[in-house]
């Protein structure tokens, strides 16, 4: 298993707010629908619009191996979210860690864990870590209020 992990990211806002906001995947619709059309690639289109949000679960477009699907599995008050991926064709999980910094703010990071033969580690590792670390930039950017 290889392990990509985000930087971690300062969150003005309660570890509790932030659990609880993020622990409801449906939260996610918010940021999706503020997403610019002019921000999305016209060759990428497609692809953010396939993607479905659940309560427990967000489903995206991942190219040959198909739809990949992460559905939330473990849950710690407000350290940890760990999401499992359904379907996929190597063993994938991904797990939101969130530190108590003061009672009105926190750190958060987002680290993949994934289960790729060493040899591609090289050729696909770049483009795990980014997702990665775009996925703790979001994490910036929500409101938690």
């Amino acid at each position: 298993m290889a392990v990509f992990k985000s930087q971690i990211r300062q969150i003005q806002a309660p570890a509790e707010a932030v659990f609880d906001k993020l622990s409801n995947l449906e939260n996610l619709k918010s940021l999706l629908a503020q997403v610019p059309e002019s921000a999305i690639p016209a060759d990428q289109k497609d692809m953010f619009d396939a993607i479905r949000v659940t309560e427990d679960s967000i489903s995206f477009p991942a190219g040959p191996v198909g739809e990949l699907t992460l559905r939330m599995t473990k849950k710690v008050r407000p350290t940890l979210i760990s999401l499992d991926g359904v379907g996929a064709p190597v063993a994938l999980s991904m797990n939101l860690e969130i530190g108590i910094v003061s009672p009105d703010a926190c750190e958060a990071a987002v680290a993949i864990d994934i289960a790729i033969p060493a040899m591609l580690k090289p050729m696909i590792g770049g483009t795990i870590q980014k997702m990665a670390d775009q996925f703790g930039e979001m994490l910036v950017r929500l409101k938690y209020d």
